[in-house]
């Protein structure tokens, strides 16, 4: 188990606002779990509060020394971190062409660098106790590029790579690190207003893929097929090494939804068939 049996796990959310963030925070403290949950405004989480849940401001954009403030103050809590999971994260629709540099950098700073700055405010205080889980959210987008999701897509790989390196940088430590990939669920991740749409808009893509994935979106958003709910009990299960993840390490990568095993097994499939089609071209670069 990633943490001791005979005391309640302590969580840090990022995001408990909605979506995933707010379904893991309610399924750990539903459990009897510690949660320290945070949201650009503690007001917005109130409702966890209620459920027992201590609340902070914590806006994942902001400078490492006031996420460092707030990591300070959540260790004051109970002295510990047990289970992290940075779940702030949200899609720019467009083209690569259409989406500018600074809806390009407002993107990774939510999806990559506030997570990478969260992590890197936490390890402090986990590494001396040499236990822990971190959890970064990827996404089926950290697998298979989509016309009108570049950008978001490239933060999801990113989180993909990094929990991975990061996972071989933290176990000698005794902290498991992974990625969680979902692939679509009833999260309200596409609802109006969630989805950031690129403020500029070039004719020539309308009639492309990219206008056509923005007209199914908009039949998708609240028909995908995965369930939060049950998606937020499979991840404080292996996370706390309870319910399925009894008995079982925490996995590099915790693929969550039907859709989401059939796009990466098709993604394997597809690249190991490429690896073979060009393996002696491959091998003719070597000395």
């Amino acid at each position: 188990m990633p943490t001791p049996s005979s005391e309640p796990p302590v969580w840090f959310i990022t995001a408990a606002s909605s979506g995933f963030g707010a379904a893991i925070a309610r399924a750990a403290l539903s459990r009897g779990h510690h949660v320290i949950a945070t949201a650009r405004s503690a007001a917005k989480i109130s409702d966890l509060k209620e459920l027992g849940a201590v609340t902070i401001s914590l806006d994942v954009t902001w400078p490492m020394e006031k996420i460092e403030e707030v990591a300070k103050e959540a260790y004051a809590v109970w002295e510990r971190f047990d289970i992290v999971v940075n779940a702030a994260g949200y899609m720019v629709q467009g083209a690569v062409e259409e989406v500018s540099h600074e809806e390009t950098m407002a993107i990774f700073s939510t999806n990559v660098f506030g997570a990478l700055n969260v992590t890197r405010a936490l390890l402090p205080y986990m590494r001396p106790r040499r236990t822990g889980v971190i959890a970064t959210f990827g996404s089926l987008g950290s697998w298979r590029g989509f016309p009108g999701g570049a950008l978001y897509c490239a933060t999801k790989w990113s989180a993909s790579a990094i929990a991975e390196s990061l996972r071989l940088e933290v176990a000698p430590l005794g902290i498991q690190a992974t990625v969680i990939e979902p692939g679509y669920f009833r999260s309200g991740f596409l609802n109006p207003g969630a989805l950031i749409q690129s403020q500029k808009r070039i004719q020539d893509y309308e009639e492309s893929a990219v206008g056509e994935f923005r007209k199914v979106v908009t039949t998708v958003d609240n028909n995908q097929p995965g369930d939060v709910g049950k998606g937020a009990e499979v991840i404080v299960d292996v996370l706390s090494g309870t319910g399925v993840g009894e008995g079982r390490k925490v996995p590099v990568r915790l693929v969550l939804g039907s859709d989401a095993q059939k796009v990466i097994r098709g993604k394997c499939e597809e690249t190991v068939k490429l690896l073979d089609e060009w393996k002696s071209v491959s091998d003719s670069t070597d000395y």
